[in-house]
């Protein structure tokens, strides 16, 4: 009898563990078995709150980063789908106009027809569900090249990300809903068609001044600045008037302090001139660190080579 006992205990123990072990299920009842469960659960607990504390943080700097990837502004951005019959019209050279309020994007569209009755940000069961928020179409008027109009549907779509693709379901004129990829890229600042054009700089070092928004206003960055070019695309050597910051974030990249005394010093890419790039810091100044959004232009009429002088 007291063997059958033991060998229920050994049971009831293994199962426990193994419970444990499968997903960490059920450690606030081990912890009453015995002491070596406790100990796993205690294990078990210890790794549970940093793994979930780790996406937290995971979601939270994504979530800003996808809400700081642009200034608010208004901007003229491409607008790629997955299918042929779903397209702007040729009259707007396959974009639409972004705009960006509050870190909240969206982009309108004006579509080749009147033939897609309503949209929808994302998929095309939900869309189709009881209460579902369907996006209505405005009338649009669209010139094409040779100075005729037409009337045509437009949209104005939500935006969660630039450059990557998002599901937008359409429904025509068949009554039926239908999946489709989307992405909305290349924003360009209302008023900066003009931007410098880098590709046409000679490689080589120069120096360039710029301005910086954002922040309580205390730190700034050395201007002028050193950049380098080299095949059209520029970095540059960014120095804080602080030696606080302990990384930068850049297009969701993560760059690291180029020095390891004095002033914060980062090596960034840089984009475009005469535009204003996003690019946040973070700084342990505080009592906990804390990423702070700005926004840097480099102005291209301060350009000069720092190896001649000039």
């Amino acid at each position: 009898m007291k063997a059958k006992t033991l060998m229920n205990k050994i049971i009831i123990v293994g199962g426990l563990s193994a419970c444990l072990l499968l997903g960490g299920c059920g450690a606030g009842q081990a912890a009453d078995a015995t002491s070596a469960e406790s100990t796993f659960a205690a294990q078990e607990s210890t790794v549970t709150p940093t793994e979930s504390t780790e996406t937290a943080e995971t979601v939270s700097t994504e979530t800003a980063q996808d809400k700081a990837q642009l200034p608010d502004g208004v901007y003229t951005a491409e607008f790629s789908t997955d299918s042929s019959m779903f397209h702007v019209s040729e009259a707007c050279d396959g974009k639409g106009t972004l705009t960006v309020k509050d870190g909240v994007m969206t982009i309108h569209i004006s579509l080749g027809s009147k033939k897609i009755l309503n949209l929808y940000p994302g998929l095309a069961e939900d869309a189709a569900k009881d209460g579902a928020v369907l996006l209505e179409p405005t009338t649009d008027t669209v010139t094409y090249s040779d100075g005729m109009t037409e009337e045509v549907y437009g949209f104005d779509v939500p935006v969660p990300v630039i450059g990557e693709e998002f599901d937008l379901a359409l429904i025509g004129t068949k009554g039926k809903w239908y999946d489709h990829k989307v992405k909305v890229s290349d924003p360009v600042a209302e008023g900066a068609a003009d931007t410098f054009d880098l590709s046409t700089v000679e490689d080589g070092s120069y120096t360039i001044e710029l301005t910086m928004e954002g922040g309580s206003g205390r730190a700034s960055i050395q201007s002028p600045t050193q950049i380098t070019v080299a095949d059209g695309a520029a970095t540059a050597i960014l120095e804080w008037s602080s030696p606080n910051y302990d990384y930068m974030l850049v297009n969701g990249e993560k760059y690291l302090p180029v020095n390891t005394e004095g002033n914060s010093v980062f090596e960034v890419p840089v984009e475009a001139l005469d535009v204003p790039l996003t690019m946040i810091g973070d700084t342990v100044a505080m009592s906990t660190p804390h990423e702070v959004e700005y926004t840097v232009t480099f102005h291209s009429e301060t350009l000069e080579s720092a190896e001649s002088g000039k």
